[in-house]
């Protein structure tokens, strides 16, 4: 999957849901009070950020599109700052204000980096506070590319039935991040995005992947979405679609410093990537890379149009050389749903030649990415003799990962490559030297779902075998 940046500037959000107020203290806890066994805080630095939709809609303007954001407040100093901060961001800000309910306030106070205590100012809203709410949302909904429906269960979405078919009927991506169990509130909204704790919890836990994948399909279709997309914390994220095989992209984040608001740049970074006219998958990919940047951020933050960039470009610098077996199945399988043509070939390749290197480039032309496989020390071992490798695998593969032709680079255990073969069920199978197709390795499993199984010839009549020998007689 070759990922770009989104023309975030093109696009235009409509975000509705529950806005709050985040609000940080900071200070030394140098001290246990006399009072009770608590720490004292000496609190030196007072810190207010949007939360809830009102994050959501800061991490759209820090993108570079456009954000209108309807909402709830109370006629109190944190409704005027939370205004404050997201005009001053570029949020075109539409709040409804509620007379006795005080604008939701988090309150968390931290020292050196840890969160001590949180603490919630908080009424449910009632009908009343939301009355006009559907109207504001008529008037600014043609303007848009995406609804964004940020749910916090505060009340704001109580007629988030009235929403959806107002997106429906004017034919604009509805993309809703849910909260509670009762998911079928949210029926014919085009994607939702529920954490794997409200997925389960809606569905049931699942004892293997196939269980999982099939109770998604099932909500998925039960309540007439096009897509489904599940953030799975470490394991990363998973998008279910009708008709399309399941993508799996694992978790980006380097260290997890803060999961505060990482929900809201994920919907935030995929609904504006769509508003920008990409696909569900690319967009699903991009917020699955700005997820792994916001959890190494403390509280809830924004994530910047140059930040994304950046993690682009490392992300496309990355996505080739050395892998894992598991980190291949994720790159074969982005590949493929973009059409690729995926080749594999395999073998010892312990000192890399000139032979080598015509027959992977003459590899690399049957398709769009090369795989290579090659034997780890041990399978060397019993396949070569006590003998070899001359080279140990760590360097084996680094010196192929260099190479223009390949793509990925990936070591195998056993003698043959036929357990990869099936994980990985590539579109040619390639080998090098004098064989007769019959005869390689794995050649009838991939002949066995279609297929090709192909034997090209070492250049200039190299071998490693000849090399080693050579090598012996000059000592």
């Amino acid at each position: 999957m070759k990922l770009e940046m989104p023309e975030f500037q093109d696009a235009r959000l409509l975000v509705i849901g529950d806005v709050m107020l985040d609000r940080y203290w900071h200070g030394a806890a140098s001290r246990v009070s006399p009072e009770a066994p608590v720490p004292v805080v000496r609190v030196g630095n007072r810190e207010d950020r949007p939360g809830g939709a009102g994050n959501v809609a800061l991490n759209v303007a820090a993108l570079g599109s456009a954000a209108r954001l309807i909402g709830v407040v109370g006629d109190d100093e944190a409704g005027e700052e939370l205004r404050s901060r997201l005009s001053a961001a570029g949020v075109y800000c539409d709040f409804l204000q509620s007379d006795d309910k005080p604008t939701v306030t988090k309150l968390r106070v931290i020292s050196q980096h840890q969160q001590l205590i949180r603490l919630d100012f908080e009424q449910t809203l009632e009908e009343k506070d939301v009355e006009g709410l559907i109207n504001r949302a008529s008037t600014l909904i043609d303007d848009a590319h995406v609804i964004l429906l940020s749910d916090y269960g505060k009340g704001a979405l109580q007629d988030v039935k009235a929403l959806i078919d107002l997106g429906r009927t004017k034919g604009i991506p509805i993309i809703v991040d849910p909260k509670g169990t009762d998911f079928k509130r949210y029926k014919g909204a085009t994607l939702i995005t529920p954490n794997l704790a409200e997925f389960e919890a809606c569905v049931g836990k699942s004892t293997t992947e196939d269980e999982f994948v099939e109770k998604g399909l099932k909500l998925l279709c039960d309540l007439e979405l096009e897509a489904l997309l599940i953030t799975r914390g470490e394991h990363g994220m998973t998008l279910l679609r009708p008709d399309f095989p399941e993508l799996h992209l694992p978790a980006r984040a380097q260290e997890v410093f803060d999961v505060t608001g990482a929900g809201d740049t994920v919907i935030a970074v995929l609904a504006s990537a769509i508003a920008a006219g990409e696909s569900i998958s690319d967009a699903t990919a991009l917020a699955n890379i700005a997820a792994g940047l916001v959890v190494g951020k403390l509280g809830t933050a924004a994530i910047s149009g140059p930040e994304l960039r950046r993690a682009i470009l490392e992300e496309e610098s990355s996505g080739r050389g050395v892998m894992t077996s598991q980190q291949l199945s994720f790159a074969v399988q982005d590949a493929k749903e973009h059409g690729e043509k995926i080749v594999f070939t395999n073998g010892c390749f312990d000192i890399i030649h000139a032979g080598h290197v015509g027959y992977l480039t003459e590899a690399k032309k049957l398709g769009n990415r090369l795989i290579v496989a090659i034997n780890n020390d041990a399978s060397v071992r019993r396949v070569k003799g006590s003998g070899r490798p001359i080279n140990p695998v760590e360097r084996r593969m680094a010196v192929l990962g260099g190479l223009e032709a390949v793509d990925w680079v990936v070591n195998f255990s056993e003698d043959t490559p036929e357990n990869l073969l099936k994980q990985i069920k590539p579109d040619v199978l390639v080998k090098g030297g004098d064989y007769e197709v019959d005869g390689v390795v794995g050649g009838d499993y991939v002949s066995s779902y279609g297929g090709e199984v192909k034997v090209l010839e070492f250049l200039d009549n190299c071998s490693t075998s000849a090399i080693v020998e050579k090598m012996k007689e000059v000592e």
